[in-house]
């Protein structure tokens, strides 16, 4: 086993500590110090890592998607990166297209869509566009800390209610509720829902997990004034990592209880350079059970790190997996999850410059 020499503390309030070489690298990056004060401390003078906001036009603002274990058509995401840091974030290898590390540059260099608003007023305006379902936020939070002064997330959303276009989104920040003026209204005919995270109950894994997101308790709080204000939410108890959050069942009550009235879960998924990185993390905060951890994914991944099958990424394959789904199940029917699914209206949409339309653009 390879040494780890990053002490724990140095990850306090990151996910990652290192800057971890992407795939298109032909050198690989030595340990960084993520800003906490950690390797400076000895000489007097700590520091932080500042988020660093970059801005790019995009030249479309939806993205397609053809993968059939995936439950909407299209993919809206305002930013790249995302500051929350969750350690398990299945779209840290798309920083390598950028030529940044999936590791820290993920969660200290975000890439904010300036224009996402007009781009997806154009996409929506297109004769060839036909609207489906339409879900924000697929890939990285579109809730995350930056939203609080960019606001993006809410200029695309407010298109969406000109043109009267359904959508969900899936986020695990209390900054959603800002946005209920647009979202509830919306909700009442049917044009939307909203899906919150909770990984875990437990505050102190939960910090571990996911850095700079919400609390547990500030997302049941979230799910509880959505349902209050009429909107459809759900619960995400994504991902499940064997002997790591192990409390499904009762983050599926405590969602219950404040208001939630869905729920769906994904097992742990490890592409590209985030297998490195969560095993980094893994010797770090688990270093006794590390191993017992990964021979479990391996089960799950037919020997492998990941296994990108459609028909077992989502949810693995063999007994460990079956295991998992069966407990969901049974929570969700013990309890009235998923009786009843949200359908979003598509037949209201308007396209931008139709009749009665003109003046809001």
């Amino acid at each position: 086993m390879a040494e780890v020499i990053i002490p724990l503390h140095a990850i306090k309030g990151r996910g990652s500590a290192t800057r971890i070489a992407h795939r298109f690298e032909k050198e690989a990056r030595a340990a960084y110090d993520d800003g906490w004060g950690t390797l400076e401390e000895a000489a007097g003078e700590a520091r932080w890592l500042e988020t660093e906001v970059l801005f790019e036009d995009a030249r479309s603002a939806i993205t397609h998607n053809d993968s059939p274990d995936i439950f909407f058509d299209y993919g809206l995401n305002p930013y790249r990166g995302c500051e929350h840091g969750c350690v398990y974030c299945y779209a840290r290898p798309t920083h390598s297209y950028l030529n940044l590390s999936p590791g820290l540059d993920f969660e200290t260099r975000i890439i904010a869509k300036r224009n996402i608003a007009e781009a997806l007023r154009a996409d929506l305006g297109k004769r060839s566009y036909m609207p489906r379902l339409l879900n924000i936020g697929s890939a990285t939070d579109c809730y995350q800390p930056v939203e609080r002064e960019l606001r993006l997330t809410r200029g695309v959303i407010e298109v969406l209610q000109q043109a009267r276009h359904p959508f969900s989104l899936v986020t695990k920040s209390s900054g959603v509720e800002r946005d209920l003026d647009l979202i509830a209204p919306m909700a009442a005919d049917r044009l939307a829902a909203v899906y919150v995270t909770i990984t875990t109950l437990d505050g102190e894994l939960a910090r571990k997990l996911e850095p700079r997101a919400a609390a547990p308790h500030r997302r049941l709080r979230t799910i509880a004034t959505l349902a209050a204000a009429g909107v459809p939410v759900g619960v995400s108890v994504a991902p499940q990592i064997p002997f790591v959050n192990e409390d499904m069942e009762q983050v599926l009550e405590a969602a219950w209880d404040a208001g939630a009235r869905t729920a769906f879960y994904t097992v742990i998924r490890l592409p590209w350079e985030l297998a490195p990185i969560f095993k980094e993390w893994l010797e770090l905060h688990y270093p006794r059970r590390a191993a017992r951890i990964m021979a479990r994914i391996h089960e799950m991944r037919g020997g492998k790190d990941y296994d990108s099958d459609f028909a077992s990424r989502m949810k693995g394959s063999g007994l460990w997996a079956e295991l998992i789904a069966q407990r969901f199940e049974k929570t969700c029917h013990r309890l009235g999850l998923n009786r009843q699914r949200t359908e979003l209206d598509l037949s209201q949409f308007r396209p931008p410059g139709s009749a009665g339309q003109g003046s809001l653009f």
